[in-house]
């Protein structure tokens, strides 16, 4: 398996809320009110949880209908637009219409720190789904801890195995499952988004 389809699972680093806070600004700078939020989102915005050294990036737009600013201003900081990216997982028996599941991705620019820019359209469920999964774990150490050890075997299994896309496709089940319960709490708590994160 060649080097770049390993999977990498590593402790906590103290620098990547910085990391992100450098990406975040010069996104915001470049879309100015193109983007309704930018959000910290994946394991990297879990305190203390082992993750990808990857910091993924949630742009919120109004709409995808006239996206080519957006797409334009991102491309001008040297991100690659993934045009085979266009939708996330959808959990199934998802109530929701596959249109709820849209998005558009881009990676980092050539010789920079690996980022995952997600840009989806606000008040969409795949658009609220990435926070509050992120806050259910912030405020759920044991699940925070069962996810990690779970990826933490996956990759493993992926890396020792050859199985290709293996650790991506039981990844986003075990998602499902973390935002069943995610979901129940939000209800109990009226959980709503906090502010945007840059």
């Amino acid at each position: 398996m060649s080097d770049d389809r390993l999977v990498h699972i590593v402790d906590y680093q103290e620098r990547w809320p910085r990391e992100f806070a450098d990406i975040g600004a010069q996104v915001r700078n470049a879309l100015g009110d193109l983007a309704i939020r930018i959000d910290h989102i994946g394991s990297t915005a879990v305190p203390d949880l082992a993750a990808k050294d990857i910091i993924d990036v949630q742009v919120s737009v109004a709409a995808f209908a006239g996206f080519g600013p957006v797409a334009a201003a991102l491309e001008g900081l040297g991100y690659v637009r993934r045009d085979d990216v266009r939708h996330d997982h959808l959990p199934p028996g998802a109530p929701h219409a596959a249109s709820e599941y849209e998005k558009r991705y881009f990676r980092e620019p050539e010789d920079a720190r690996r980022t995952h820019i997600h840009v989806r359209a606000d008040g969409r469920v795949n658009q609220r789904y990435a926070i509050l999964f992120r806050d259910y774990l912030r405020e759920h150490r044991a699940a925070a801890l069962a996810y990690e050890e779970t990826k933490r075997f996956m990759a493993r299994w992926h890396n020792e195995q050859d199985k290709g896309a293996l650790f991506y496709e039981i990844k986003a089940p075990v998602a499902d499952i973390v935002t069943s319960a995610a979901e129940e709490w939000a209800a109990r708590v009226a959980w709503q988004p906090g502010t945007s994160d840059a």
